[in-house]
This record gives structure tokens, C-alpha cells and sequence, in this order.
């Protein structure tokens, strides 16, 4: 299963502030992933509403983890910028096969258990151990040898 540009840029959003303790902006954010800034600022908008991150406005403002997101799932995630749609559209245009086919189940079967392994993984984790400094070092300048 692939995921779209949405749901990859909100894994890494949520991946880079869960490492960070202190408060980013969308302007760091994009600098740091290397991602245009009005999509970092539209998905940032999309995890708030999801509680992922905490957004504070203002001259002191910024983006944050959000205080329980760690608990939140991968798979909760994805289903927030996924959806929950199929992986393949038999109605649209109507496919000759439907009345027989076996392959729509096991595709589904393949979806549950794809959602059902990033349910087991937790925003906390992935910016525990080696892939915190790894996060936090992104777009950093590089260090005079």
C-alpha cells in the first residue's frame, strides 16, 4: 500500500516535534524536511485537529507536540490523511467481475492487516532512541571539521 504525499510529510512532522522539546515553527519544520512550506502549513493544521501537535499563535507562538500524542498510533494517523477507502474502486466504472471475484476480500484482508501493524506503533517510539538526535540534527548546518 502506498501513501500519499499528505500522510508521508505527516508521519515525518509528527516524527521531528515528538523528538524536539522546544516549540518549532512551520518555517522550521519545512526547512528541516526539505518540504514546501504551504503544504508543511496545511498538514500542520491537520494534525492539530487530530490532537497530534498543539499550535499557539502569536509572537511567541509556535508548533508543539501534543502532551498525549505519543500515545496515538501510526495507523491513526494514516487513516486521518488516508481515509478509509479501499485499496481499489470496483463500483467506479462498474467492474464486470464483482458478482465472483475474490480479490476485493483479500485486498481488504491486506488493508486490516497493513492498519493493524501501524496501530501497534506509537508516535512516542518513533523518535525514541538513535532516531531522537538523528531528528533533531535534520537541517542543522553541518559541523566544522
Amino acid at each position: 500500500m502506498k501513501l500519499n504525499r499528505s500522510t508521508d510529510m505527516a508521519l515525518r512532522i509528527a516524527m521531528l516535534t515528538a523528538a524536539s522539546p522546544a516549540r518549532t515553527t512551520v518555517d522550521e519544520l519545512a526547512t528541516q524536511l526539505a518540504l514546501p512550506r504551504s503544504h508543511v502549513a496545511k498538514v500542520v493544521q491537520r494534525l492539530q485537529r487530530i490532537g497530534v501537535l498543539v499550535t499557539i499563535r502569536g509572537r511567541s507562538g509556535g508548533v508543539a507536540f501534543a502532551e498525549h500524542a505519543g500515545e496515538l498510533t501510526v495507523g491513526h494517523v494514516v487513516r486521518a490523511f488516508e481515509g478509509d477507502d479501499e485499496v481499489v474502486n470496483c463500483e467506479q466504472p462498474a467492474c464486470p467481475l464483482i458478482a465472483g471475484c475474490r480479490l476485493r476480500g483479500e485486498l481488504r484482508r491486506a488493508q486490516a492487516a497493513f492498519l493493524a501493524v501501524l496501530d501497534g506503533v506509537r508516535l512516542g517510539d518513533l523518535a525514541d532512541g538513535a532516531a531522537g538526535p538523528l531528528l533533531l540534527a535534520l537541517g542543522a548546518p553541518p559541523v566544522p571539521t
